[in-house]
């Protein structure tokens, strides 16, 4: 049985961001290190989007970026500049061939294109078993999600799940100078339901219809949705040039909880999707750094989590949205009608000092905050 100091299952966002902070860190060169994973990322699978101040250390393989952001309901929509903030678009296979562009430099580590199909914390080291054979390690980091951990306990899950149309047009129909943050004008039918518009020209976008919700659609109704979308906008000359989806598991859940000291979930599996918006790339950004730092002074893997006072603020939002899953649009809109943009993004960045974080609160619906705290506060 082959022995690796680290074996990553899973060669996502998480685990490639961390192996790559491993080999920049430079602190890790005498550590043999294997990435397993079915998928060898060689397609663009998925697109990221965050908001950072500034120039960051990922400006070199961005797709777009906007300094402006447009949010719309069924009665008002808003166009809101974003400075000192800008939106960032990173497509996935950028990410893909930049990261293994540098991991391949480094001759401690290793790629497994395999199934995990389970593994083991053995007290003193961990099995692997994958379609390939087993091996063994030190410490173990996962990004395998497993949704019978996240419905434990007393937490709320909701999925973020979306399709996406990457569209060409024969004519200019997009502003690209600004994002389509949410648009809330779609029928909600009972749910959290929006668009999300990403123009990267003024004939191409990226048009995505996201769900909240805890069940998933039909293949169809996300298409329908994106059709009737842009028909009623006059554009219908158009060629789709690529699509995707996915769904984003959106909870609260304790996921620390199943480390051990020699297994560590990471992604979403381990919690790294921010909860409340399903935002997933600048929160692996942060705990991916942190992670390496960790590595570098401990060896006791289940020390690794962190609960602050934004995790108590997600549990109550989707504790709301898991109840009473059409008021999504009431919230957004209540905190986006008159708020400033860049303190929204500092607070959904978490951010944000005390005294900001209750200027944001106090914009959102009262009512349904004050209910979920009481039904959280005496269990009923």
């Amino acid at each position: 049985m082959e022995h690796y100091h680290y074996i990553f299952t899973g060669s996502g966002l998480s685990a490639l961001m961390t192996v790559y902070r491993m080999v920049i860190s430079g602190n890790f060169q005498d550590k043999k290190i294997l990435l397993i994973d079915a998928d060898t990322k060689k397609t663009n699978d998925r697109t990221w989007c965050y908001w950072e101040q500034g120039k960051g250390e990922w400006d070199n393989i961005l797709y777009k970026t906007w300094q402006s952001a447009i949010f719309s309901n069924e009665k008002f929509s808003r166009t809101m500049p974003l400075f000192p903030y800008e939106y960032k678009m990173i497509k996935g296979i950028d990410f893909y061939q930049f990261v293994f562009s540098k991991l391949e430099q480094s001759s401690n580590i290793s790629f497994l294109n395999s199934t995990v199909t389970g593994y083991k914390d053995e007290g003193t080291h961990v099995t692997v078993n994958t379609s390939a054979g087993n091996y063994s390690c030190d410490k173990l980091f996962t990004s395998i999600y497993n949704p019978e951990n996240a419905a434990r306990g007393n937490f709320p899950v909701l999925q973020q799940h979306f399709t996406g149309w990457f569209i060409k047009t024969e004519t200019a129909a997009f502003n690209d100078n600004a994002v389509t943050f949410m648009d809330f004008s779609v029928k909600q039918k009972g749910n959290t339901r929006f668009m999300y518009v990403l123009p990267v020209s003024p004939d191409t976008a990226l048009v995505e219809y996201t769900l909240f919700s805890e069940k998933l659609l039909k293949k169809k109704e996300y298409e329908e949705a994106i059709r009737e979308y842009l028909e009623e906008r006059g554009i219908d000359n158009y060629t789709v040039t690529e699509k995707e989806s996915g769904s984003i598991p959106m909870t609260v859940y304790q996921f620390w909880k199943s480390n051990t000291r020699n297994i560590l979930h990471i992604g979403s599996a381990g919690g790294w999707t921010k909860a409340s918006t399903g935002y997933t790339f600048k929160n692996t950004d942060r705990l991916s750094q942190r992670l390496v730092l960790f590595l570098e002074k401990n060896d006791d893997l289940s020390l690794f989590y962190k609960k602050n006072r934004f995790w108590y603020y997600d549990l109550l939002l989707l504790d709301i949205l898991y109840k009473t899953n059409w008021k999504g649009s009431q919230i957004f809109s209540s905190m986006f009608r008159k708020g400033s943009p860049a303190l929204l993004f500092k607070f959904l960045d978490e951010q944000t000092a005390l005294k900001e974080d209750i200027q944001v609160i106090l914009k959102c619906p009262k009512g349904v905050f004050l209910k979920a705290l009481l039904r959280r506060l005496t269990g009923l």
